[in-house]
Formats: C-alpha cells, structure tokens, sequence
C-alpha cells in the first residue's frame, strides 16, 4: 500500500557513504527534523540527472533556509549514489541515500517494475515532506511524469 499523509516512515535500514560506508535508520534519519525525501528511478538516469536532483541542488539553499533537510534515495548502490553525487556536485548537507535492494522502497509502496528497461525493480518518482518521522505532504508522480516531485513544485506547496 502507498504511503499516505499522516502515516509514520517506515523503519528501514538504508546506506550511504561519507567517511565510509555508513548504515542508518530511517527513524533516525526522519525523526526529530523536518525533511524532504525525494525519490528517483535510477542514479545517472536521463530525466534524474538532467531535471530532477539537479533542480533539489539549485533550490537547497531555499530548503535550508526554512529548516527542511533533503534526501535523495534511488535503488542503487552507495557506491553509485556517491558517484552521482559528485558527477552532480552535490552540496554537503544533501544527503544521498541508498536503498540499494530496494526495501524501502518497497515498504513505502512506491516501487515500479523497470524490467522492460533493464532495470529491474526501481522506485516511482516522488518527494515526501516529512516533520518527525511523520508524512505531512506527498508528490508523487504518475508513470513516466515529472510534475509534481521537483524542488520548485514542492517548496510551492509546502506550509512556511
């Protein structure tokens, strides 16, 4: 079932590289803070790379500044999540998140089967606006969309 407003995050363990490879929580990671999670089909992807995390870079200032942090998960690996972020420039503090088997994704209900393009099954395109652990606002785009979940749409509609 998808995730819907008033529902808690689930809780799932996700990585990410900063030091080293790092395993979190994702009651950690969401607890206590406001934040965006933003989801994508795939790291490197054409519409990811060229719109989507390139649109979070741009308005991250925008984000920080009302107190909301962002995250960007794609079922892949840390390794390639770590890749794009520095192909994208990323700026430190926008964490990338790896649900490389896909078990958040999963238990989000927003996974979508990508076999047709080789790419197995990938997360939907979405953005979750979450205050403590909790969904207060969901974009989530329909099958092969790019609306709803960008950085501009959702600082739109987000309470300031």
């Amino acid at each position: 079932m998808t995730i819907h407003v008033g529902d808690r995050i689930p809780e799932v363990t996700l990585k990410r590289i900063r030091e080293g490879m790092e395993t979190i929580d994702t009651h950690a990671l969401f607890d206590s803070r406001k934040a965006v999670l933003f989801g994508v089909p795939g790291a490197f992807t054409p519409t990811c790379s060229a719109r989507h995390l390139p649109g979070f870079i741009e308005q991250f200032p925008e984000f920080r500044h009302r107190g909301i942090e962002v995250f960007c998960m794609a079922v892949n690996d840390p390794f390639v999540m770590k890749a794009w972020a520095e192909s994208q420039q990323v700026p430190e503090g926008l964490q990338m998140l790896s649900d490389g088997n896909g078990e958040f994704t999963r238990a989000l209900g927003l996974e979508m089967d990508a076999s047709s393009s080789g790419m197995g099954t990938r997360s939907r395109r979405f953005a979750l606006y979450v205050e403590d652990g909790v969904v207060r606002e969901t974009f989530i785009e329909e099958p092969g969309k790019f609306e709803v979940s960008s950085a501009q749409y959702v600082l739109e509609h987000l309470p300031r």
